[in-house]
């Protein structure tokens, strides 16, 4: 172990052009490789040369020893490390082998979601592209015969919830709950299922995320109980449910995929690094020396995930990844790891085959065989310890994203097929759309410059063609300039054809023909006041939007769902529009909560909003899921369902039955008239 004086001897890397070095994130994220972009420094000892790849493709490097490792993470973090621990920010310090998130604030003009949901993994299951049994919806995914996780599952005998952080099997025949299960210490938040298994996916629950401020003295942020950190529960739904394994792994977790029977689950940790900060007793030079030496002085323990693991009746706990199956960029911060699981439901629960990546990172997109893993350094913005002087980052933290492909065909863990970078940051994975071998890419660019805050950035948005290749990711084509001033509020692809949502004061719907991959061109452009958020295709030539209704000076009035006629790429229109005034939806930044039934053309959307009946001036909460029929080009209202207390967080159809669901219970209704015809309490 080295001491204050210096760093221990080096060992040679090894390139990895095409190993199983793979990572998955989201909100949500993940990231595989950096980029080097220019102005960066030449790479240190500890790092071996990157191979020659086509413009924009790099190699990922794989530790040869856990001492190269361990003297690659100290020589990284170091620059990072300031009086209050990483980033020159909030500390970061641990107990109990947990990590803690970065604290991150929200972009300008961002939508008033939470900040977990605002970058999480987004799903639909568009006309064509889902995975619907007959008689049925499923989850609403992004694309064909890839899964993402959420808060309920059916296969159209059963429905099984989480909604309330505890697993309820509800008989959809009898309308009763035919099994619970509670999971200690935890608040399971999403699940993805394959027949009679579950794999729950949970943080730990109850930890306490203290931070220092200039007036406070906060204890160093701690997870209760020696918890780990993340925990996935695979459970036995046959008969009573049951739980088959359990494991614990240090670091948070981020986002999940699942292709067949095979999970990929990520987690983002950091260093178990006891950090100090000044209390009064120290000043920030001190303490930022006492950080720089507890990092010298660490072990290798002190930087990998650790994890337990109770399955068939056998424990074992320790060190989650080995050193000679860490990578890392040409550039790294050492500040956090990314770590994907390959599970496979039908089988017992392991360790999953970990793979671990010395690198951050945001947003995940997949099909069935390629993996994108996207890092737009969106957790590397300030705050710092005191209140900034801006409030956006400047270019080498919101000027690129670095995107990287992964090979997931079959079951092993994935494999790194190449990379590439784009100017400007991501809104979430619908950002991305890979086909005929190209990666499309829409990203929001800002200034160079930091911005005073109080101003308006000049921002713009792109979107960029990669041809997807042996070696990399390398740009073809490119239309710039959407939306100055603006920022990205919604994105989808569709084939040849893409649309792309900016706002500030009002809502340019872009239309882009992406049918020559080498000459990206805008077709047209509509122009109306508020946004959409989520657009979903609704039939040939028409796309729904979920978003928000605003004044032409860009106040928003509340939740609107709109009718576009896209027929004609260059003329699009907005057909209809249903308000709903001081209302918001779940669907604005989580489009699980989406549902488009076709066979019925009906759209059913969760809002929150003001109550009917409330005097002028006073709010009051109203909850209830709108179902709309789409009528030719008009949007008609079926009714409302309202469930006695909670709020509608999704909502299915099970044969001729709407069936809703909050954290307070689950409602069947009838899906013409929406007449009740069950109710099954969940509390």
């Amino acid at each position: 172990m080295a001491g204050k004086a210096g760093l221990p001897g080096v060992r040679r890397s090894r390139v990895v052009a095409g190993g199983a070095i793979a990572v998955v994130i989201g909100g949500v994220v993940a990231a595989a490789s950096v980029i080097p972009s220019s102005g960066l420094a030449g790479p240190s000892p500890d790092r071996a040369t990157v191979t020659d790849l086509p413009s924009g493709a790099v190699s990922l490097v794989a530790f040869d020893s856990c001492e190269a490792a361990l003297s690659g993470f100290r020589r990284a973090a170091l620059p990072h490390i300031g009086p209050y621990g990483f980033a020159n920010g909030y500390a970061l310090a641990t107990r109990g082998g947990g990590a803690i998130p970065d604290a991150v604030p929200a972009m300008p003009g961002a939508a008033a979601a939470p900040p977990q949901q605002q970058k999480r993994e987004q799903a639909q299951d568009s006309a064509g592209a889902g995975s619907q049994a007959p008689g049925h919806s499923a989850t609403n995914n992004h694309e064909a015969n890839v899964d993402e996780p959420d808060v309920v599952k059916t296969d159209g005998k059963r429905i099984v919830s989480v909604v309330d952080g505890r697993l309820k099997v509800i008989d959809v025949a009898s309308r009763k709950i035919t099994g619970t299960l509670d999971v200690p210490d935890v608040f399971v938040s999403q699940m993805l299922i394959s027949g009679d298994r579950a794999l729950l996916v949970a943080n730990q629950d109850h930890v306490v995320y203290d931070v220092p401020t200039p007036r406070g003295k906060p204890a160093p942020p701690i997870y209760p109980g020696g918890a780990m950190g993340s925990k996935l529960v695979l459970v036995d739904l046959a008969g009573t449910p049951k739980v088959l394994g359990t494991l614990e792994v240090s670091g948070l977790y981020v986002d999940a995929r699942q292709v067949g029977t095979v999970a990929r689950v990520v987690v983002r940790s950091q260093p178990k690094l006891k950090f100090s900060y000044p209390d009064g007793t120290q000043s920030p030079t001190t303490a930022q020396q006492k950080n720089r030496d507890v990092a010298l002085e660490s072990s290798i323990d002190d930087w990998l995930p650790g994890y337990r693991l109770d399955s068939g009746g056998t424990k074992t706990e320790g060190r989650l990844v080995d050193c000679a199956k860490v990578s890392h960029p040409a550039d790294y911060s050492g500040t956090a790891m990314l770590t994907v699981l390959t599970i496979d439901l039908t089988k017992a629960l392991e360790k999953g085959d970990p793979v671990t990546v010395a690198a951050d990172g945001d947003t995940v997109y997949g099909t069935d065989k390629s993996l994108y893993v996207a890092d737009d350094h969106f957790s590397r913005m300030v705050p710092m310890q005191a209140p900034p002087a801006t409030t956006v980052p400047d270019r080498t933290a919101l000027g690129r994203t670095q995107i990287h492909r992964f090979d997931i065909a079959g079951s092993a863990p994935p494999k790194y097929a190449g990379s590439g970078e784009v100017e400007g940051t991501l809104l979430n994975q619908y950002s991305l759309s890979e086909h005929d071998g190209h990666l499309r890419v829409a990203t929001t660019t800002w200034p160079a410059d930091a911005v005073p805050q109080g101003s308006q950035p000049q921002s713009h948005s792109i979107v960029t063609v990669l041809a997807r290749g042996d070696k990399g990711l390398t740009q073809v084509g490119r239309v710039d300039g959407l939306g100055k001033g603006e920022r990205i509020y919604a994105v989808r692809f569709f084939g040849t054809v893409g649309y792309v949502v900016t706002f500030r004061q009002v809502d340019p719907l872009y239309t882009l023909d992406l049918s020559q991959p080498a000459r990206p061109r805008v077709a047209g452009e509509l122009k109306i006041t508020g946004y959409s958020a989520y657009l979903h295709p609704v039939g040939p030539g028409k796309v729904l939007g979920v978003g928000q209704e605003a004044t032409e000076q860009g106040r928003r009035l509340g939740a609107q769902v709109s009718l576009f006629d896209v027929g004609n790429p260059a003329t699009p229109n907005r057909l209809a529009q249903q308000r709903l005034e001081g209302g918001s939806s779940e669907v604005e930044y989580d489009p699980h909560a989406f549902l488009h039934w076709p066979a019925r053309n009906l759209v059913v959307v969760p809002v929150t909003g003001k109550g009917a009946g409330v005097r002028a001036g006073e709010w009051q909460q109203s909850n209830h899921a709108l179902v709309l029929r789409i009528d030719g080009d008009a949007l008609v209202e079926v009714g409302r369902v309202a469930h006695p207390t909670g709020m509608i967080r999704r909502s299915m159809v099970i044969g001729d039955e709407l069936w809703t669901v909050s954290e307070s219970g689950l409602m069947a209704s009838d899906l013409d008239r929406l007449g009740q015809r069950g109710w099954v309490p969940l509390r």
